[in-house]
């Protein structure tokens, strides 16, 4: 029986289909997995000619003094409540003032008490003989009464720094300074949660700078 033209072309696209069914899947070569999603294969890095003239110093010309950069760590858990900052010189913890105080008090929680003996741990840890530590708000509220919020929260967290640390070789500075110097967006309740904090510094190592006494 001939075919006709017509079956000719039904075949032919049937045994098309048929192909694409059994290729369409991905191949991959035996003893050689498949790249993660996201994996970018990148050229080797270009060959630089030590000796070319564009990278000499011109005449009379000299390199600027060495310098050591700041580096600077941030680690902050993943509710927000505490971060940690270290720098070549001062260590800084940051605690949200909800997880010390209850709302628009001075009074800490019990569960601040762990929270600074923490920090109190590494402040004898880093042999550190002077410690700052600075209240903050949000910008809710009138600067006035936040300024007084923000001193009184820092006196009650140095308060509980000294009582742990006893000792009288550590010089304090305590302020508050209401919404000043916020570190997160106040338009939003997350960002208003970073910047109502406490902050306490301290040198890393041995103690350096001024003794200014402590403020009250």
């Amino acid at each position: 029986m001939a075919l006709t033209p017509r079956a000719t072309h039904t075949f032919t696209a049937l045994a098309v289909l048929a192909t694409l069914s059994l290729t369409a899947g991905p191949v991959h070569a035996d003893g050689d997995p498949s790249a993660p999603p996201g994996s970018i294969t990148t050229s080797p890095p270009p060959e630089v000619d030590a000796n070319s003239p564009g990278l000499k110093l011109a005449d009379g010309a000299t390199l600027a003094p060495a310098k050591v950069l700041d580096i600077k760590s941030v680690v902050e858990d993943l509710g927000g409540e505490e971060r940690r900052e270290d720098t070549n010189s001062d260590v800084t913890f940051a605690l949200q003032a909800e997880v010390l105080f209850p709302k628009d008090s001075s009074k800490l929680n019990p569960e601040a008490h762990s929270r600074i003996q923490a920090i109190a741990d590494e402040i004898k840890a880093q042999n550190a003989t002077t410690v700052r530590v600075f209240g903050f708000t949000d910008n809710l509220g009138s600067y006035a009464h936040g300024l007084t919020l923000s001193k009184k929260r820092a006196e009650a967290v140095h308060d509980q720094l000294a009582a742990a640390l006893g000792s009288t070789d550590i010089t304090f500075e305590v302020r508050g300074y209401s919404e000043d110097y916020p570190i997160a967006d106040n338009t939003s309740e997350q960002g208003r949660r970073k910047n109502r904090r406490v902050e306490v510094t301290f040198p890393r190592g041995a103690s350096s700078g001024d003794s200014s006494g402590t403020q009250s």
